[in-house]
């Protein structure tokens, strides 16, 4: 028996190819989430580093509309989105007049868990199907070993004979199939785990903006008596 890539391909059975062609896919669909979401994460990283330093000075100096308007310019930074989250609020609710000041500082407390549930939800696409194909390609791959055995019986059923000839195919089937589910089920299990830690790191960091935020927001609420904010 050929035991080249091509002579094993054309010695399965349509439904082991159809296994390995499914197996393929997931592996293709696997790689392209993982370099979508660590090019995602990757600019989130640098462009949240970029603008925590720049709107530290901002806020300092109470130029909040300005620091609204530097968020618009790091559209992929989680911690920009929660920031920017707290600020508008805060100023639309400050603008109003009607409201107290501890009550502004509570809406915009709102604001920025709203937007830090939105951006880890964002944050997390694509990452439950890496899951989903890292624990399900081991069984796919079980499936085409049981094929194969199939098959590896039937050809031996129909030589009458139990050599290597009668078996090869059916194996070669097996063996083939199950390497393939674990080659696409390991890389997704890492990639699966290494960007869930990472989405974890995110969520701190968005977390510990957000408290730093209403910190800053409640003394501005306070220094301003409750006023409207310029």
């Amino acid at each position: 028996m050929d035991m080249s890539f091509q002579g094993i391909w054309f010695s399965m059975g349509p439904l082991a190819k159809g296994i390995f062609i499914l197996l393929a896919f997931l592996s293709i669909y696997s790689l392209g989430v993982s370099i979508e979401r660590w090019w995602n994460y990757k600019k989130a990283k640098q462009q949240s580093v970029r603008f925590a330093l720049e709107v530290g000075q901002l806020l300092k100096q109470e130029k909040l509309k300005e620091a609204i308007d530097l968020a618009k310019k790091y559209k992929n930074s989680h911690v920009a989105k929660v920031v920017s989250a707290g600020l508008l609020e805060f100023a639309y609710e400050a603008h109003g007049g009607s409201i107290a000041g501890h009550d502004v500082v509570a809406a915009a407390e709102r604001a920025i868990e709203r937007a830090t549930m939105m951006t880890v939800a964002d944050m997390k696409k694509g990452l439950g199907g890496l899951a989903t194909i890292a624990t399900t390609a081991p069984f796919i791959g079980l499936f085409g070993t049981v094929v194969g055995i199939i098959n590896a019986f039937r050809g031996m059923a129909a030589s009458g004979a139990g050599g290597l000839g009668a078996v090869s195919a059916g194996i070669s089937e097996a063996l083939v199939t199950t390497a393939l589910g674990l080659f696409v089920a390991i890389p997704a299990v890492w990639a699966y785990n290494y960007f869930q830690n990472r989405v974890d790191r995110f969520t701190v960091e968005m977390s510990n903006s957000g408290s730093e935020m209403s910190i800053y927001l409640l003394k501005e609420a306070g220094s301003h008596g409750n006023s409207s904010v310029a």
